[in-house]
């Protein structure tokens, strides 16, 4: 089955030509299925990109998707036109009183601020509270992952000296959890953060595993011990030249940048890079839906129970 989209999302044309198949408002209403509601709180300043890719990701499986696009109401995007935000978006409060199947919140160009000087922290932590009772499942990726780390876990973050940038290897550790079912031993996914989490912190927080990590990127996959929660910290939806267009941006700024590792052919920036990493990122959604939200969740979620 497909995903159901907003009428109109620009994420619609760009799938439809990969051959993915999205399903638009008004023909889902005709299936009498009850399809699993899934809202996306989109941080990240390339909205469309980001539902794009999220988008892509959520379309590979078997199953009927209800997707919900959040926004925080105490920021105002710069990089997205009010149209487009007034036009597929909803604020929170909107929202509030319903209850869903899964929720992912993305990364944000945040991570260099503490956590309490982000304008919408407060908004945030709110979100993360409702969650609790109005979420079965959710994937926090990015900067995502560490805040949500440090509100239910009292994980902090750490800057690192140098950002952390590239397409890096990365070992399963848990290969009996079904999140990681299917993957190969090792296998590669896009970093691209000034922060992280330390892997003794994390291992010593009561109700986390670390599933899996990387020599050079550390902590990647964690899950809380009931399957609720999954933190990413990298960024496994990016496009095959997300991290160009990073890395080209900064370079226009004038902005310290490395080449990013293990990325262009012979690290050169002139050639086209290939993505690696698409298909873990394809069977770590598909194994998260249909694993902890489509075989777990309840059929009505009246009767989802608090954490």
């Amino acid at each position: 089955m497909p995903i159901k989209i907003p009428d109109g999302l620009p994420a619609a044309d760009i799938l439809r030509r990969e051959n993915i198949f999205v399903m638009q408002e008004l023909r889902a209403l005709h299936q009498d299925i009850r399809p699993l509601r899934i809202a996306v709180l989109n941080l990240m300043p390339t909205k469309i990109a980001t539902e794009t890719q999220l988008v892509r990701l959520l379309s590979n499986s078997s199953l009927q998707i209800d997707l919900t696009l959040l926004r925080v109401e105490n920021h105002i995007s710069k990089n997205t036109s009010e149209e487009h935000m007034e036009a597929f978006y909803q604020d929170f409060s909107e929202v509030k009183d319903r209850k869903f199947d899964g929720l992912i919140i993305t990364g944000a160009p945040v991570e260099n601020l503490d956590f309490d000087e982000v304008d919408y922290w407060d908004e945030l932590c709110g979100i993360f509270a409702w969650a609790k009772k109005n979420v079965f499942s959710t994937i926090f990726i990015c900067w995502a992952a560490q805040a949500a780390l440090y509100y239910y876990y009292g994980v902090n973050k750490h800057k690192m000296d140098k950002k952390m940038f590239g397409v890096f290897e990365h070992r399963v550790l848990l290969p009996a959890h079904p999140i990681v079912r299917g993957f190969d031993e090792t296998f590669y996914a896009p970093h691209s953060r000034h922060t992280e989490v330390y892997e003794d912190e994390v291992s010593a927080a009561f109700g986390l595993r670390i599933v899996a990590s990387s020599d050079k990127a550390g902590v990647y996959l964690i899950s809380d011990d009931v399957n609720r929660r999954f933190f990413i910290t990298g960024h496994c939806e990016y496009d095959y030249d997300t991290l160009a267009l990073e890395y080209f941006r900064d370079l226009e700024k004038g902005l310290p940048i490395d080449v990013p590792y293990n990325y262009f052919p012979g690290d050169d920036p002139k050639k086209r890079p290939k993505n690696i990493w698409r298909g873990h990122a394809h069977l770590l959604f598909s194994n998260w839906l249909n694993y902890f939200v489509y075989q777990s969740t309840p059929y009505d979620l009246n009767d989802l129970k608090d954490e």
